[in-house]
């Protein structure tokens, strides 16, 4: 995956700004219901947002977003106070609802 420019970032993280989560990390963590929460989250719209309910350290909240990124294979476009927001283009032409600026 070729990485994400900080304006594209930028303006996936302004694209959220009025999304709802998707899916919520909970004290277990990261579960395969949550992975395929968020898959299905991300082959629906490309951008989908993430609350941490029960991590409230930095250090942590990130090492699980990274984490859940890396298993769907997504962008991690942003980690704003216990929302993490995450991008994947879908592979269908036809369906890409995103246009990224260059």
């Amino acid at each position: 995956m070729k990485p994400l420019k900080g304006s594209q970032k930028k303006y996936l993280r302004t694209l959220a700004h009025d999304l709802k989560p998707a899916a919520f990390v909970g004290q277990k963590g990261i579960t395969t219901s949550l992975i395929n929460e968020v898959n299905d989250g991300l082959d629906a719209n490309e951008l989908v947002k993430v609350k941490f309910v029960d991590f409230k350290e930095k250090k942590t909240k990130a090492a699980l977003a990274m984490e859940i990124a890396d298993q769907t294979k997504s962008y991690l476009t942003g980690l704003i106070g216990h929302i993490a927001i995450y991008y994947r283009k879908n592979r269908d032409a036809e369906k890409q609802r995103i246009v990224m600026p260059e």
